[in-house]
């Protein structure tokens, strides 16, 4: 284990996880079928402990406050309405402005308590809160939790960064003890009572559902949190379902205000950046020498680490998976929750860490759909491939929707958070998943098009048959019509005679016109042209019968 008796201890601790799911569509859903956050609020007190977090920037009962001031000037005017909506003016003053993304909060769960491993103590998290991000016309939902302890042991720390927040357990130790794991995790209520408990420990449980579903099984503390949205692949019943679409590590942010930060090794920062957990010896790397050529570079925004300024030896690490913040437990501004690095940390960074995962997990949502309309489709089915079209047509408006409302190359011209949102899209790296799952979807959506274009030509091109052996019995009849021969009281064999040769001359007028067709429209094209003169003109006429014209 790593040295405790001159590590710097933990004065604060902040942990923020972010889980990213997708919701399921209703196999029937038309223009009227309700957002999920309005099924979500229909259900009543009984059946869901969320509701719908009041919206602060209101500006009535003195909620609006410098904090939210500061968070909200720190984003461009786009990724304002984006977070806050529209402003209220007129006629909207009067009946609100929606913004794109919801919030709901549940207030019964008071507390976490964790054990990192058998026989370990355990550590008691105060629950700041656990709230859902619903957001408008993109089928995805984030669960957000912040829990807070004060001093912790550096090796605490490592063990809860890296353990908690993990959707179900990767594998177990011969002596059945879950991988990477929290030993035991509850979530208790304001009196302490015991609400839900993980049982990563039970290997079997998880191995049968794999086995039988062919998805993994969420651990029971974080269903118990989700309720009453449950699992696509659960055999529970529910309105809104959801599906894992990353990595069953949740994202993760920590703020750790440490006593004599400075003094922490290099491999101490490397383990805090990357998430990896306690080491052995002081000063032992998780990974090799090599491997972690330029991590300051790569993983570091280190404009705040000197000894001056408001909040010194302040560095800040960003993994994509993680972002972590360390500074001084002596700096009163590191500590601010109204103005300092906290209330960065809280607002500003946290809002940047939500759309930077938020986007990730609307593309591989697309991404996913992508892949079950092609699973759907039966070519032999008509129906099917009806379906499948509509299916594509819909992704490829709803993609297009998408980046125009939420795709933001940045955020903010403020140096620290266009910085720090710099670095967390370089690591996800959603610019080169976004091009990638537009270029799927235009593929799609080009074939569509090109197989209606093929489509369309075919049904032109039967028209046209039908049209040419039409005209012949059009002309036929037509020149018969005219009265020019007076047959009227001829016998029918005659009648009958006269039709047929007169239809055989136009069939084979007709056909050969047909022959004939490109000279002819070579000479329609020189008869139009002003610039032809009529030696031109008659010239062309003149090729339509003469060999080898062509």
């Amino acid at each position: 284990m790593t040295r405790t008796d001159d590590a710097p201890t933990v004065r604060h601790l902040r942990q923020v996880l972010l889980w990213p799911v997708r919701l399921m569509r209703p196999d029937q859903r038309g223009p009227d079928t309700a957002p999920p956050w309005q099924v979500l609020q229909a259900m009543g007190e009984d059946a869901s402990p969320w509701r719908e977090v009041v919206d602060e920037y209101g500006g009535g009962g003195g909620r609006f406050q410098e904090r939210h001031y500061n968070e909200f000037v720190s984003f461009l005017p786009y990724v304002q309405r984006f977070l806050y909506g529209e402003g209220r003016t007129g006629a909207r003053a009067e009946h609100g402005a929606d913004s794109p993304m919801r919030v709901f909060r549940r207030s019964d769960i008071a507390a976490l308590r964790v054990v990192a491993r058998a026989g370990a103590a355990p550590v008691t998290l105060q629950v700041a809160h656990i709230d859902l991000y619903f957001f408008y016309d993109v089928d995805v939902v984030i669960l957000n939790v912040e829990v807070g302890a004060d001093n912790l042991t550096l090796a605490q720390v490592h063990d809860q960064l890296y353990r908690f927040g993990r959707a179900y357990p990767g594998g177990w130790k011969p002596d059945g003890a879950a991988l990477h794991s929290m030993h035991s995790v509850e979530w208790l209520d304001a009196q302490g009572a015991v609400l839900a408990a993980s049982d990563a420990q039970q290997r079997e449980v998880f191995l049968a559902h794999v086995s039988e579903h062919r998805a993994p099984r969420v651990a029971s503390h974080w269903d118990y949190v989700m309720q009453p949205l449950v699992s696509d692949h659960s055999g529970a019943s529910g309105q809104l379902r959801y599906r894992q679409i990353e990595y069953h590590r949740m994202p993760m942010m920590a703020y750790l205000a440490v006593d004599g930060p400075e003094r922490l090794s290099r491999a101490e920062f490397v383990r805090l950046g990357l998430v990896t957990g306690p080491g052995g010896a002081e000063g032992d790397l998780p990974f090799a020498e090599q491997h972690l050529d330029g991590f300051e570079q790569r993983y570091c925004y280190d404009r705040f680490w000197a000894p001056g300024g408001a909040a010194p030896y302040t560095r800040y690490l960003c993994s994509g998976h993680a972002l972590v913040v360390v500074g001084d437990a002596r700096s009163e501004f590191f500590r601010c929750p109204l103005r300092g690095v906290l209330a960065q940390f809280r607002h500003q960074h946290f809002l940047l860490f939500v759309i930077a995962h938020f986007q990730k997990a609307a593309l591989l949502m697309f991404s996913a759909q992508l892949v079950e309309a092609l699973q759907h489709l039966d070519i032999r089915d008509v129906q099917s491939v009806k379906g499948f079209k509509r299916s594509i047509r819909a992704a490829f408006e709803r993609f297009l929707r998408f980046t125009h409302r939420y795709w933001f190359h940045q955020i903010s011209d403020q140096a620290q958070v266009r910085a720090l949102w710099a670095l967390c899209a370089q690591h996800l790296d959603t610019d080169a998943l976004y091009h990638e799952v537009r270029d799927r979807i235009a593929d799609m959506n080009d074939y569509l098009e090109t197989d209606s274009l093929r489509r369309q030509a075919n049904t032109v091109m039967r028209l046209t048959v039908v049209t040419l052996f039409g005209l012949i019995g059009s002309v036929t009849t037509g020149f018969l019509g005219m009265n020019l021969l007076d047959e009227a009281g001829a016998p029918w064999w005659r009648k009958l005679a006269m039709f047929a040769a007169v239809g055989v001359f136009f069939t084979l007028l007709t056909f050969y016109t047909l022959v004939k067709s490109q000279r002819l429209s070579d000479f329609i094209d020189a008869l139009s042209d002003r610039r032809q003169t009529w030696r031109g003109k008659l010239a062309a006429l003149g090729r339509v019968w003469r060999a080898g014209a062509d």
